[in-house]
């Protein structure tokens, strides 16, 4: 194993980044002016201990604490089980979400299983349509098939600030600056989804997500005051 891999996956390590990001999107959060609009529906679902679907793109991840009150009930992350998607997994908790990874090696059966078995006990299910590898906004079609199992309502989410930092990564990941203005958006998502549905049917209502999330992602841009 190269040195690089060794550092990458000693646990200290991450521990010590994981707690830089989650301090620094602390302090960029707390020193920022925040609008929070659209989530009153979504809201009262969770404080009447209705688990709700939380979508939003993979770029706009990092603020997802701030958009879900954790104060109202509990939401688990669906996250990548490789070496980032642990991280990011990590400073989600660190945020006050719990996570489910996901394996490219797990059965879908099993985490179907988990994905009901936390949505039973109340837990809101929390995921980037386009992650963890994209293409990137493009949503895949693990958002309709867990309206589809779970029955939970789906709520697309955004969060924008008129200034951020822009990560070289597949999805030019989304860091809020701190001493800005931003917003945090909240749409529901009302299209209904068949018990089987179609491959055509499924390809419709991947467009629909998709274009679902863009709308709430650009009204949260120009909400800021920030170009796309």
């Amino acid at each position: 194993m190269s040195l690089r891999k060794k550092i990458a996956d000693n646990p200290h390590f991450n521990r010590t980044i994981e707690g830089l990001f989650a301090a620094y999107v602390r302090f960029a959060f707390r020193t920022s002016r925040w609008q929070r609009k659209g989530f009153e529906e979504m809201d009262a679902c969770v404080a009447r201990g209705e688990p709700v679907i939380f979508v939003l793109w993979h770029q706009r991840l990092i603020m997802a604490p701030y958009m879900f009150d954790t104060s109202k009930g509990r939401i688990c992350a669906l996250t990548s089980a490789a070496r980032a998607g642990r991280l990011a997994g990590q400073i989600l908790v660190r945020l006050g979400f719990e996570t489910i990874p996901m394996s490219s090696h797990q059965r879908h059966v099993s985490l179907s299983r988990e994905v009901l078995r936390r949505t039973k006990d109340g837990c809101s299910i929390g995921l980037a349509a386009d992650g963890p590898r994209g293409p990137a906004r493009q949503s895949s079609t693990v958002p309709i098939m867990w309206a589809r199992m779970t029955g939970c309502r789906v709520f697309t989410v955004a969060f924008a600030e008129r200034r951020v930092l822009k990560l070289p990564t597949w999805d030019r990941q989304m860091l809020p600056l701190p001493f800005s203005r931003g917003v945090f958006l909240c749409e529901e998502w009302t299209e209904a989804v068949p018990k089987k549905p179609t491959e055509n049917e499924l390809s419709e209502l991947q467009s629909k997500i998709s274009n679902a999330l863009d709308a709430v992602t650009e009204r949260a841009d120009a909400m800021a005051g920030r170009n796309r």
